[in-house]
Parts: structure tokens; sequence; C-alpha cells
């Protein structure tokens, strides 16, 4: 061992200091007055300050992942109640148009009922409220099925008519549906008056004709009065359908120099194509028989004698 590192001071021959237990008691009675003390005093309140705004900036580092994570997961989680609230508003938006269109639709069919139930006061015939289920699937005609037949006192030949007109007429009765062929199928013809001239026509359905499909009023003269926007009604000639329901509006007239008779295009009054509930009309019936012809007279004998 080098002789610099020795200790060359001689022992104490006293130990110096107070002992340890003594120094515990004395550590004690300091705190425990200096916490009376802060308690009544507040004597430490300095201090504290001074401490808390020493370890503010280590204390803001130590928290900062904590407070990053935290807004991390707020974040994720705000941006899916976001989302789910956004898709909770676009089906509930989905929902009221679909019931805003249904609402929309029952006014609308509501007026169309009513004007069937009036259209029925005014006629004061038998009558049955039907509707329309489909289309038939035959291309070349022009035929709906409603859901009447002979269980229901439909019979063949009924007229059908809707709010606005005549829409057609039962061709084929079953016993719970019925098969309805609108008036522009080619197939069809319904004698018809003119409102406003009075003068009587026979309308055929023209369902390939160049403005859409609807009827033709044929065999009127060229020179005939007929114009644009006259309204059709029926004649009620036929014992069919009951006189004065709206039938057609003339559309377009054309006269030609090298034909005898104008070419009368007219539009349905009635709601072909989207028509849902309709009226099937007793046939009126009330055309008297046609007259039979009387027998010959026998001749008489002797008569040339």
């Amino acid at each position: 061992m080098p002789l610099g590192t020795l200790d060359r001071r001689a022992p104490s021959l006293m130990r110096q200091g107070p002992s340890a237990f003594s120094q515990i008691i004395l550590y004690s009675a300091l705190a425990l007055f200096l916490m009376v003390a802060d308690a009544r005093w507040r004597i430490t309140d300095p201090l504290r300050q001074s401490v808390a705004v020493v370890l503010y900036p280590i204390q803001w580092l130590l928290l900062q992942p904590k407070d990053w994570a935290s807004r991390g997961e707020g974040y994720f989680e705000t941006l899916e109640q976001a989302q789910a609230a956004a898709d909770a508003a676009r089906q509930e938006l989905v929902r009221l148009s679909v019931r805003a269109n249904q609402a929309q639709e029952l006014l609308e069919e509501n007026e169309r009922l009513r004007k069937l139930l009036d259209l029925q006061e005014r006629l004061d015939l038998p009558a049955h409220a039907a509707q329309i289920l489909y289309d038939t699937t035959d291309p070349y005609t022009r035929r709906v099925v409603v859901n009447r037949g002979q269980m229901q006192g439909v019979v063949q030949g009924s007229p059908v008519v809707d709010a606005a007109g005549v829409l057609g007429q039962v061709t084929r009765v079953y016993p719970f549906l019925s098969e309805v062929t609108l008036l522009v199928d080619r197939e069809q013809a319904i004698p018809v008056l003119n409102t406003r001239t009075g003068a009587r026509g026979v309308a055929y359905g023209d369902p390939v004709a160049s403005h859409g499909g609807g009827l033709e009023l044929r065999f009127v003269a060229a020179n005939a009065d007929v114009q644009e926007g006259d309204l059709l009604s029926t004649s009620g000639m036929d014992g069919v359908y009951p006189a004065g329901l709206p039938v057609a509006k003339v559309v377009r007239v054309e006269r030609r120099a090298d034909s005898a008779f104008a070419r009368i295009y007219c539009k349905p009054q009635a709601q072909v194509e989207g028509a849902r509930h309709v009226m099937l009309i007793t046939p009126v019936d009330d055309v008297p028989p046609r007259p039979q012809p009387e027998p010959a007279a026998a001749p008489k004998l002797g008569a040339h004698r």
C-alpha cells in the first residue's frame, strides 16, 4: 500500500456527533413541527410553488405520450361516431323520402278514388270498383287484368272507366279476374259524339300511330267541322257505353286533297298507361231491338181467274 494513502491522524478516544437514535428523534420532531406549522400558517406554500414551477416542464413532457394516445383514441372514436351518425342520417333521409313519396301516392290515389265515386254517383248505374293488377303478356294487344270477375257480378262487354274518362271494355271474364281491352287496341271501336258540333262518329284504336298511340276518328269527311281540341264523348248509340262519358280529345287533323276523308288523331282522356283504380260499369243495353220484317202475304187463290 503506498505510504501517502495512510491516515496519519491520531484516533479519537471519544465518539463525536449525536447518535443515530438522537438523529431520528430530532428529525421526527422537526417533521412534526413543520407539518403542524404548515397546516396552521402555510409556511411552505412559497416552497411548494417554487418546486411546482420548476417541475412543471418535466411533468408536461412526461404527460405528452399519454395525452397523444388519448387524443388519438378520441379522434378515432369521434370519426367512427361521425360516420355512424352520417349513416343513420342517410338511412333516415331515405326512410323519410320513401314515406313522402308514399304519402304523395296516397293523396293522388285518394283523389282518383273520390273522382271515381263522384262519377258513379253521376252515372246512377250498377258499377264495381276494381284495381288493375298487370298488363297481359301479348305484345300485339293492349290489354290489362283487373281483380274482379264473375263472382263479383262482372259481365262481358262492361265499360271500364277511370276518373278521367273511358279506358276500355271487358272482353274476357274469369271467376275472379277480368281482362280489359284498352281503347287504343287496334280491335277496339267506340261510338263518339263531338261535344262542340254534335256530330257523331266512330273512334278506332290506333296503337302504332306516329303520335305514340291513341285513337283515330275515321270516315269523317274532309270538309267536316272538326278542330284540334274538340272533346269526344260517348254517344250512347251502341247500348254499351252510357252517353256523355269523356273519351278523347282531338290532337291533330290532316286534310288531304287526294282523299275524301280526313285523318283525325285523338288522345284518350283516360290514363291509359298508368291507371291503377277503375270502375266496371254494367252495360246500358237500352237500344231497342231491330224490328223484325213483316212476313210476306200469301197469294189469294183465284186472283188471276
